[in-house]
């Protein structure tokens, strides 16, 4: 599928974590196999296929594996883009250089029909300890076809030094005639950008316009029962939730000029070093960066995280999940199923790496509790909201992104923009990518 192997449009997965300053590290550990992997694997030897920014998260679990089993994890690490193409040529072919694969969530619907049914794994024990998104997104055509390594979602960022000063309290509090606080609603986002947007030295928010979750968290939030396709795959992008999710996204660029300039342009790396510059009070970003501010950056030390805004719909947010997937003509199913019962079993194991994510719940739980994970305690809420939901179960959806969403947010972000009219477009260029 055309432009589906990029889960962040405008910047890859690569180029996100990189940004993020997760790859580096992430490539250190790629001694284990390299980017290779051809040959047979036996039932002492499990070949796991997995992007390079990832592996972090599976090589304590892989290592504790072979201790306990005597089964030999190697791994086959590739790029993002190189993944997907080496999925996209064995997988049809039956002509496999792994036993078991990371998918990034995007990718289920379109591989689904070669992939191992998993569903004597989801127990309602663990169907419970899931969140429902992730349980939701696992399934494809009534079987689960993957089970969740670890999740993200996007929380609110925002800037201790300026929320906790006295005098910036009192004065929020004479102007808005409440506390100053953590936003949770989207009124209170609007007030607390709006008034720590001073000139150009200090923008209260961002607003981005290179990458469509943002604006598909605040759909949710508004109530829509899915983004852009509703449960039949009808299109739904022109609803009222939609409609009033871009207007409150756009509108912070175009009416109340809360956001840095460039817009238009700007992806998760770009408002990643707004915020860690200190141009911006606020950032709505992915959980697991609250860790990663850089010590020379002037708010170190000065960063809080909150659950994401919320809208008429409450919280919501889109998961970024990763699932270990297993080939349909793989000849080492049964051990592969094995270590993804031993991964999810010990799922905390994930925490201790280079992004320090998990899948379950009950993990999130118990590291929301610790000092230094304040951002899980912003996740737990956010992925266990009701409105917090997966993208469409689309093989076409990565060139919905790239050709439908991408353009009409850039398009919204324009002087004197009909949010309602380019809805209307988006509506009819999505039927044809789907029909």
């Amino acid at each position: 599928m055309e432009g589906i192997h990029r889960q962040f449009p405008r910047l890859s997965r690569r180029g996100f974590l990189q940004a993020t300053g997760a790859a580096g590290a992430a490539a250190a550990l790629s001694s284990a196999c390299g980017a290779g992997g051809s040959g047979g694997g036996g039932s002492d030897t499990l070949r796991l296929l997995c992007e390079a920014g990832g592996k972090a998260e599976l090589t304590r679990i892989a290592q504790l594996f072979t201790e306990e089993t005597g089964t030999k994890v190697t791994f086959i690490e590739l790029p993002y883009d190189g993944l997907f193409n080496r999925l996209s040529s064995e997988l049809p072919a039956d002509s496999l250089s792994f036993d078991i694969a990371a998918l990034d969530a995007i990718w289920l619907p379109t591989f689904a029909e070669v992939l191992r049914p998993l569903d004597e794994l989801f127990t309602q024990a663990v169907q419970d300890d899931l969140f429902p998104a992730l349980v939701a997104e696992a399934q494809v055509g009534g079987s689960f076809v993957g089970m969740p390594a670890w999740t993200n979602a996007e929380i609110l960022f925002y800037r201790t030094d300026l929320f906790e000063d006295a005098r910036e309290q009192r004065e929020f509090e004479d102007r808005f005639g409440y506390p100053l606080a953590p936003p949770t609603t989207w009124e209170q986002f609007q007030d607390t950008a709006e008034f720590f947007t001073r000139g150009t030295d200090l923008y209260g928010t961002d607003v981005k316009g290179a990458v469509e979750t943002e604006w598909l968290a605040h759909v949710l939030q508004a109530g829509s029962p899915g983004v852009v396709l509703d449960a039949d795959n009808g299109v739904i992008i022109d609803n009222d939730e939609h409609l009033a999710a871009l207007r409150f996204s756009s509108d912070l660029n175009n009416r109340l000029r809360v956001s840095p300039p460039g817009a238009a342009q700007l992806d998760w790396g770009g408002a990643q070093n707004l915020f860690h510059q200190g141009k911006t009070a606020m950032m709505r970003f992915w959980a697991h960066a609250y860790p990663m501010v850089p010590e020379d950056s002037p708010v170190h030390g000065k960063v809080g995280v909150a659950p994401m805004i919320g809208g008429e719909a409450g919280i919501g947010a889109i998961p970024g999940p990763w699932y270990l997937s297993i080939p349909e003509a793989g000849g080492n199913g049964d051990v592969a199923a094995d270590f993804i019962r031993f991964a999810y079993e010990h799922n905390e194991l994930a925490v201790d790496s280079d992004l320090g994510l998990a899948a379950r719940k009950s993990v999130v739980s118990d590291f929301a509790a610790r000092p230094g994970y304040e951002h899980f305690a912003a996740l737990l809420p956010t992925l266990d909201a009701r409105a917090t939901r997966p993208r469409p179960a689309s093989p076409k959806w990565q060139q919905i992104v790239d050709d439908v969403l991408i353009p009409t947010l850039q398009q919204s972000l324009a002087s004197g923009a009909d949010y309602a009219a380019l809805l209307a477009t988006a509506r009819e260029d999505v039927e044809r990518l789907v029909q």
